[in-house]
């Protein structure tokens, strides 16, 4: 088993502008303008939807069916001890054409209560074009609060009631689930997050889409808004959220291993056998697993499975984010 170079995957006609970044960085050409989101070694489909958002990978299989059909040799024996055949990963490319509404997304406990689903959807962002978020609420906001700003779209009043963190390039930021959050315009982030596309609408006005029907995962928002966490956050607790910064390389967000695994990766090394979505964010290279290297260039896309054993990268200029799912 080697490595495979994945072609892009954006489910289309999604409510928000943005696709153009995603296009720049891959290379690929004019871009559509609701193509915000390239779903990279994706075996999670869009909510409600099928197929949609599932990779297809180069010999025409869904990478879903293929692991299914070999689960240890795409994840490793330890992975399917502890996770059987669930990846537990889902990597994104993210452009917001616009501002992202404001909304959360349910814990483990909620998904798995009210959904009967394994995963929540907590997640990270690693920042490749800077952009202004707003996350959290500054203060604890009340259950008939919410619910009224909601009901009324209220959404001046939501965002004055959040934090506002400036991101730059480089930053890599950890988002819990129940977290409120909007992702500003101009940002294009490397998405890591439990494999699932559950989020809660708490903004819609403005939108391509109504979320009045499709902003409360079929539950309800006086069930749905029970996921959303009301506490008021400290600046310094926002700030901790923030993990590296751009001149960091390993490591980038520590704090989120029991979900998930990021490092930022330069020039040559060896990478440990495991299952390990690659994003290479700048230069070129390649990569050398015993057969004919696998070329890489800025915006490529690779999943690399357990089964391809340790692989050596090649390339003094070569710039990867390393994704993983969390350890055995």
């Amino acid at each position: 088993m080697k490595p495979a170079l994945l072609p892009a995957n954006q489910p289309a006609d999604r409510f928000y502008k943005g696709g153009r970044q995603i296009a720049e960085l891959r290379g690929t050409g004019p871009a559509a303008s609701h193509e915000p989101e390239d779903w990279v070694a994706s075996t999670t489909a869009v909510f409600g939807q099928e197929h949609v958002g599932l990779t297809v990978l180069p010999d025409g299989r869904l990478l879903r069916d293929a692991i299914a059909a070999d689960p240890v040799g795409w994840l490793g024996p330890a992975h399917v001890q502890r996770f059987g055949s669930d990846p537990a990963l889902l990597v994104k490319l993210l452009d917001a054409g616009r501002r992202l509404p404001v909304h959360a997304h349910p814990d483990v406990p909620f998904a798995q209560a009210r959904l009967g689903l394994e995963h929540g959807k907590t997640e990270a962002w690693v920042v490749l074009e800077p952009a202004r978020v707003h996350l959290g609420f500054t203060r604890d906001v009340g259950v008939d609060e919410l619910a009224a700003w909601v009901r009324t779209q209220a959404t001046e009043q939501v965002l004055e009631a959040m934090h506002a963190l400036d991101l730059e390039a480089g930053d890599a930021v950890l988002v819990p689930a129940g977290l409120p959050h909007a992702i500003g315009e101009g940002a294009l982030v490397v998405e890591l997050q439990e494999p699932t596309d559950l989020s809660i609408l708490l903004e819609w006005s403005g939108f391509e889409i109504d979320g009045a029907v499709d902003g409360h995962l079929g539950l309800g928002f006086d069930v749905a808004l029970g996921a959303v966490d009301r506490r008021g956050w400290s600046a310094e607790e926002i700030g901790r959220l923030r993990g590296a910064t751009a001149g960091r390389t390993g490591d980038l967000l520590p704090a989120a291993a029991a979900f998930f695994r990021v490092e930022r990766s330069r020039g040559p090394r060896v990478l440990a056998p495991g299952l390990a979505v690659l994003v290479v964010t700048h230069g070129t290279g390649e990569l050398a697993t015993g057969g004919a290297p696998l070329p890489l260039m800025r915006g490529d896309t690779v999943v690399l499975p357990a089964a391809a054993g340790e692989v050596t990268v090649e390339g003094p200029d070569l710039e990867m984010l390393v994704c993983r799912p969390p350890a055995p």
